[in-house]
């Protein structure tokens, strides 16, 4: 195993604080959901490091605000929507640089994508999945490009279902069904740093920590996720400590040559120790095997 990486920074760190003195002028990056949460603190950071920032959200008219205030363009994006991730792909020209896969839905009520496909997991992950897949060419060209795949501590409640993706024949269950979605955002950036590795693209994974945003609208009702919350000890971060991780990935020197790790707290994580469901990364998502046969999967689901 790989020796673990660790930075200067930690839990407390800021966005700011991690990319100060870090030029990303002539560098063009996109940051999915950036209109919102702690994509608006990452688009925001890439933007003032002197970076060319496209705001890849749903909600156009929030992201062309949110563009107007941090500096950042604004272009529509809906990740379950297949067409619309094939045309987001189809209309980008010239090279990218930084792609970073922020936007996401959390333990949502079952809803299924027009496939068929259960919602969290056709978001988080096949949503992104087909995105960096279409913008493969542009990261190429770059030359050192970084994609980065924001995935959470909620990976630890379970692998990859692959018998049963979308919740067809096992009861639904908002949070095995999140937690299987970052699970394979993590397997991604595991496959994809292999694939890659040629091209110079280096993909990495990350925890963000615990935030306030509007992530949390399906469940801040839900008096089982606020007994989960205080049973954890989970500390919560601001927003601009929240997206210190993704802009480490996205555009600190300290990183450049890592490809398929998983970070928390602005440093790579430790192996999660059993039954402990705050920290850590567990051996599955790490695991080669897991991340080749999802990559295959997803090819096979995106081209039915």
């Amino acid at each position: 195993m790989a020796t673990r990486f660790t930075t200067p920074f930690n839990r407390e760190s800021t966005a700011a604080e991690v990319i100060s003195g870090v030029d990303l002028t002539g560098k063009r990056a996109i940051v999915t959901g950036g209109a919102s949460g702690i994509g608006v603190e990452t688009a925001r950071a890439l933007a003032k490091a002197g970076a060319e920032v496209t705001i890849a959200a749903r909600n156009l008219e929030a992201a062309e605000k949110v563009g107007a205030e941090v500096g950042a363009r604004a272009a529509h994006l809906d990740l379950a929507d297949r067409a619309s991730v094939a045309r987001f792909a189809a209309d980008w020209q010239g090279p990218l640089h930084i792609l970073v896969n922020n936007a996401g839905v959390m333990a949502s009520p079952l809803t299924r994508t027009p496939e068929g496909w259960e919602l969290q997991f056709g978001t988080n992950h096949l949503g992104h999945f087909g995105l960096t897949l279409g913008l493969h060419r542009a990261l190429a060209a770059a030359g050192g490009a970084r994609v980065v795949s924001v995935s959470s501590s909620a990976h630890l409640m379970g692998e990859v279902d692959f018998e049963d993706l979308h919740f067809e024949r096992r009861p639904y269950d908002p949070w095995v069904a999140y937690g299987q979605s970052k699970t394979a955002n993590i397997l991604f950036a595991v496959e994809a740093a292999q694939r890659w590795a040629a091209d110079g693209i280096e993909v990495n994974a990350l925890m963000p920590g615990g935030i306030r945003t509007g992530l949390q609208r399906h469940v801040e009702s839900d008096p089982g996720f606020q007994q989960m919350v205080a049973s954890s000890g989970m500390q919560w971060k601001t927003t601009e400590q929240g997206a210190a991780t993704s802009v480490l990935l996205a555009a600190s020197p300290l990183v450049a040559g890592l490809s398929g790790r998983y970070f928390e707290d602005v440093n790579e994580a430790v192996p999660n120790i059993s039954g402990e469901l705050r920290a850590g990364v567990a051996p599955y998502a790490l695991d080669t095997e897991a991340a080749k046969r999802l990559w295959d999967v997803s090819v096979a689901l995106l081209n039915s």
